[in-house]
């Protein structure tokens, strides 16, 4: 791709013309504006609808009219392990391999489940290291997380915040709280992707500073998962959770996931809360007391999967397939550039873009921080028929998503917020 952008609508329509992901754009609803498409920007906060996800609901439908409980079994996706057909390309996605990762529950239920195994504290190690400016259920489990165990959060919970005059963690910041911390830390807890900022940030080297002090280390990956390049596994992660609904397209409230290490996963004395789906699958319908985890992230599931709430995971998740995620990682890296280029030559606005630049530090958001009249820019972008999103006090959010957007898509953006008059 080429490395110079150019402000003008011939160059958006022509890089449209030689991107081979244009087509995906077709597999998608857009909402209406006069009309005509609108621009969608929010892929951040809840992705499009995949248009064959009418098709395989209505499958389900026939197959539970036509087999009623027998669809567990008879079902062209058997209910009895609809979850699993998910295990491998989620795998891909996050960088784990299959037996570590499972579709269940939504991503704050995960995150909970989760952190009873991996926050058991002891003795004078019972801290929690975590950013500051965290998604407010992040910040919710955890002071949640350490009052049942009889610590105040104030103690108990360490944030790390931005450097002064900086909207953004450095990593090193990060790390070295980690080491200070030292041996009284239990766990790391960070968002994979910032929220608000949409800083990535250096998962590899916080999981290794966090294990070289002795403490887990787990991730909430929200706005990190189909979002930007994970590698779980090899970077030794021990937990994480993520939702479904922003790049995975699956839909609001749609089933969240969960990735355990191998090494945890595999180790039944590690303390986890029990249902019948975690149990071992050949004894799970003998009925009998005493609780057999299966193997891997599995062991985790407590209840049976929400099939029509997993329909749409499965149709985004084709998608990603087709897709493949390093294509998809390459034009987010061109899309989101050209975004910023277009957001940079606009001067008669006062804001500016506190996402980093570096295309390794971010995924396809940027934040742009208004000095004053951000809301009136919101909604006049909302007026022509951009959907973008709004974050207090100040911050407009936008993410060119590679499956869906396109560069006139940015251009067109660029074009309003140039006729803005405040």
């Amino acid at each position: 791709m080429p490395s110079v952008y150019e402000a003008t609508h011939e160059y958006a329509v022509a890089q449209d013309q030689v991107d081979t992901l244009f087509p995906f754009r077709e597999r998608f609803l857009f909402p209406q504006h006069n009309g005509e498409n609108v621009v969608y920007f929010c892929g951040n906060s809840l992705g499009l609808q995949p248009k064959s996800v009418e098709y395989l609901m209505n499958k389900e439908l026939r197959d539970w009219a036509k087999y009623g409980v027998e669809g567990h079994f008879q079902a062209g996706y058997p209910w009895f392990s609809y979850h699993s057909i998910f295990n491998e390309r989620l795998s891909k996605i996050v960088g784990a391999k299959k037996d570590e990762v499972v579709a269940m529950n939504a991503l704050t239920v995960n995150l909970h489940l989760l952190m009873m195994s991996f926050y058991r504290p002891s003795g004078k190690r019972y801290k929690i290291l975590m950013e500051a400016g965290a998604f407010p259920s992040d910040q919710y489990a955890m002071e949640s997380q350490v009052r049942m165990h009889g610590y105040d959060p104030e103690d108990a919970i360490i944030e790390i915040t931005p450097q002064a005059g900086k909207h953004t963690i450095e990593d090193i910041d990060i790390i070295n709280g980690i080491k200070v911390a030292g041996d009284s830390l239990a766990v790391v807890m960070i968002g994979g992707v910032n929220y608000y900022s949409g800083q990535f940030f250096d998962l590899e080297q916080i999981t290794k500073a966090a294990h070289s002090v002795g403490a887990y280390c787990g991730f909430d990956l929200a706005h990190a998962v189909g979002n930007v390049p994970l590698q779980l596994h090899e970077w030794n992660v021990d937990f994480a959770c993520w939702c479904t609904y922003k790049y995975l397209n699956s839909g609001p409230g749609a089933v969240g996931g969960a990735y355990v290490h191998e090494r945890h996963g595999n180790d039944p004395t590690l303390p986890r809360l029990a249902g019948w789906w975690g149990n071992e699958e050949k004894t799970r319908f003998q009925m009998k007391k005493g609780f057999i985890p299966q193997k891997g992230a599995g062991s985790w599931q407590m209840s049976n999967a929400p099939v029509f709430n997993m329909v749409a995971h499965n149709a985004s998740l084709d998608l990603f397939d087709k897709a493949g995620l390093d294509n998809l990682r390459e034009k987010s890296i061109h899309l989101t550039g050209y975004m910023e280029f277009l957001l940079r030559q606009i001067t008669h606005l006062s804001f500016e873009i506190i996402t980093p630049s570096i295309p390794e530090k971010r995924g396809c958001q940027l934040s742009m921080l208004f000095d004053n009249n951000g809301r009136k820019v919101f909604d006049t972008l909302t007026e022509q028929g951009v959907v973008a999103d709004w974050r207090e006090p100040n911050v407009i959010r936008i993410a060119p998503v590679p499956m869906y957007n396109s560069y006139e898509d940015c251009y067109r953006l660029y074009n309003i917020l140039m006729s803005i008059e405040l």
